[in-house]
């Protein structure tokens, strides 16, 4: 079997629904001369990055082309040493690197007849319980931009309606007035130390939450790297009285050292993951014991080659994993078969993006929780199929 094409969709999603974030999945699909073919995503939906996605998947295409999709760790050692920039890194190469990696499982499983996760070594975990993710943006089909703490507490009591019993919120990202709190020129002591007013107003969401579901629902705080060291100390220290479950991305991630000071300053376990890449980028903060939950992104680490053996690393430290899912459905698939397989699984991430239609929309196909639990797909491969007659829409390049 030989690898024969490759085609790239460049789903800008906003052009079907207008009320959607700015939001961009790249999807993959890689066919071979057998008449199978399989499917991979770049994690850069968000934020920018996503047409140099396009952009890199373009750029490697070629280098695989005529190759046997079943041989995953040669190709992909290929990618990483024979680029010279996949030694270097960065979002961008790794994510066209995932993509390619993601298809070819899926192309092994579907030849195979066997769902990724036997190939990753079986399921050590039958079903996956799932938190809600990034409430600040509401918990419906509609995106939104909360503000006021009552807000906070209605998204929570929904997704607790829905059966989840954990929860996920940025209570910083989103200001008084409903703006980022993202420009330097007005903001810039979010990396030094908070005013008391932006305390009081991430404590009062948090505190509003944990009053509308109870003390047995978790909750989880994601700060997005927004805070310096000592802020991300001091907020974790307004908010450890709400019992919270873990704290994400307290601080820049490439620096373990201060995360590493963050994680030995407060009584909240600290994750973070979606901005690291490769075991070499997980290294240090696994060494120096910074994380408690890492978070790697399927679609960004590396593939599901890469991200195997670093959850097999995280597990030498104690540490869990929650695989980082804020994409499309190829996204959401292969984060499910690979923690499926782990021993060290901790929870699944369901991001408030894939309720909405025009995410959902992109694959016949559309896994979605049940009472606050994911079930593994156990279709071939990933267990996905494109929805043709939208994604026609999105196809950008076909590469031969």
């Amino acid at each position: 079997m030989k690898i024969r094409k490759v085609e790239i969709f460049d789903c800008e999603v906003n052009r079907r629904d207008p009320r959607m974030a700015r939001f961009n999945p790249i999807i993959v699909r890689v066919h071979t001369d057998e008449g199978i073919s399989g499917l991979g995503e770049v994690g850069l939906a968000y934020g920018a990055g996503a047409k140099a996605g396009v952009g890199i998947v373009r750029d490697l295409a070629p280098r695989i082309i005529g190759k046997d999709p079943m041989k995953v760790e040669a190709i992909w050692e290929n990618l990483f040493r024979a680029t010279f920039w996949g030694m270097g890194g960065g979002n961008v190469m790794y994510a066209g690197m995932s993509a390619i990696d993601i298809a070819l499982w899926d192309i092994r499983g579907k030849a195979l007849n066997a769902p990724v996760y036997q190939l990753l070594g079986g399921k050590t975990n039958t079903r996956l319980r799932t938190y809600a993710s990034q409430l600040q943006f509401g918990w419906s089909d509609v995106h939104q931009m909360l503000t006021r703490p009552e807000q906070y507490a209605e998204a929570a009591r929904q997704a607790v309606e829905q059966g989840y019993t954990a929860i996920k919120v940025d209570p910083l990202q989103v200001d008084r007035n409903g703006g980022p709190p993202l420009d330097w020129e007005i903001n810039q002591n979010y990396f030094g130390l908070l005013y008391e007013d932006q305390l009081r107003m991430g404590e009062e969401r948090i505190a509003a939450m944990r009053e509308a579901v109870g003390p047995n629902v978790d909750i989880i705080i994601e700060i997005h790297s927004l805070l310096g060291t000592n802020a991300a100390i001091q907020f974790a220290r307004a908010v450890e009285k709400h019992r919270i479950f873990f704290y994400e991305e307290p601080v820049h991630p490439l620096n373990s050292d201060n995360m590493a000071l963050v994680a030995r300053s407060i009584n909240i376990p600290v994750a973070t993951g979606e901005r690291s890449y490769t075991r070499w980028g997980f290294r240090e903060l696994l060494e120096k014991q910074a994380v408690a939950v890492i978070q790697p992104d399927v679609c960004l680490c590396g593939g599901l080659t890469e991200a195997k053996k670093i959850c097999d690393y995280a597990n030498l430290y104690d540490a869990t994993v929650q695989a980082h899912i804020c994409g499309g459905p190829v996204s959401t698939a292969a984060a499910l078969h690979l923690e499926a397989a782990i021993p060290n699984f901790i929870i699944h991430e369901h991001h408030t993006h894939s309720l909405k239609q025009c995410i959902r929309e992109l694959c016949v196909q559309d896994y979605q929780p049940d009472n606050g639990y994911y079930a593994i797909p156990d279709l071939p491969g990933l267990g996905l199929d494109l929805n043709e007659s939208v994604m026609r829409d999105y196809h950008a390049y076909t590469i031969e």
